[in-house]
């Protein structure tokens, strides 16, 4: 996969080199001449451009990207870059920071962003989630589709303990896409089963989460975005 990533600060050179590793192939683009730290990525294309110019995203080839991040510390930038990247160059997926949390009503769809990163967002679910066993938490809201990824660990009065993963009737528009437990990343094997503490994550759409939280921890009824 080629995936385009505008900003070269800290966040763009996080971010390609954790893509390098997993096999992508990465350009980082930067209008800052001292962001553009070659050997620091040095498996990454680098360009020096204003992402915000048409003309230097055709430099960029981004139509042959399956993927564009706007990862500036500017939102203004990173809505241009993301509203250029689908309308412009056809990129199928652009994902967005956001720096300021109340901007974030604006990075949605309607500028070209099919997901949005907040950390201030992130953070504070990851808090809740530290202390929210039994409760869905919702970690971040993929902007097409009306779908979230959210989190609960099964609580020790939970119906599923023991259960098959393939046995279970899971809600409509809902995706188990992976289990924590004990620190190892499992896939959902249809003949594994669920465990206490188990953290799961699904993709869920917004009108089935009640259920499914209903379903995973019947004594848990408040949901934490």
């Amino acid at each position: 996969m080629r995936v385009a990533i505008a900003g070269a600060g800290n966040v763009g050179r996080s971010i390609a080199a954790e893509l390098l590793e997993n096999g992508h192939e990465v350009l980082l683009i930067d209008r800052d001449p001292r962001a553009i730290k070659a050997e620091s990525v040095p498996r990454a294309e680098w360009l020096l451009a204003d992402a915000c110019e048409l003309s230097s995203l055709e430099e960029a080839a981004l139509q042959r990207c399956q993927v564009a991040i706007a990862s500036t510390g500017d939102d203004k930038v990173n809505l241009v870059v993301s509203l250029l990247a689908k309308t412009e160059f056809g990129v199928p997926r652009t994902v967005a920071r956001v720096n300021h949390p109340r901007n974030e009503w604006m990075f949605n769809e309607a500028w070209g962003v099919d997901v949005s990163v907040s950390t201030p967002r992130i953070m504070s679910a990851l808090v809740e989630e530290a202390v929210s066993v039994g409760d869905l938490v919702r970690l971040f809201t993929f902007r097409q589709g009306d779908a979230n990824l959210v989190e609960l660990t099964l609580p020790e009065d939970s119906p599923m303990i023991g259960m098959r993963v393939g046995d279970v009737d899971w809600p409509l528009d809902t995706a188990l896409v992976v289990i924590l437990r004990e620190g190892r990343v499992l896939r959902p094997d249809p003949e594994g089963t669920l465990e206490l503490g188990d953290e799961l994550l699904f993709v869920a759409a917004d009108e089935t989460e009640e259920s499914l939280e209903a379903m995973l921890s019947p004594g848990h009824h408040h949901k934490v975005e």
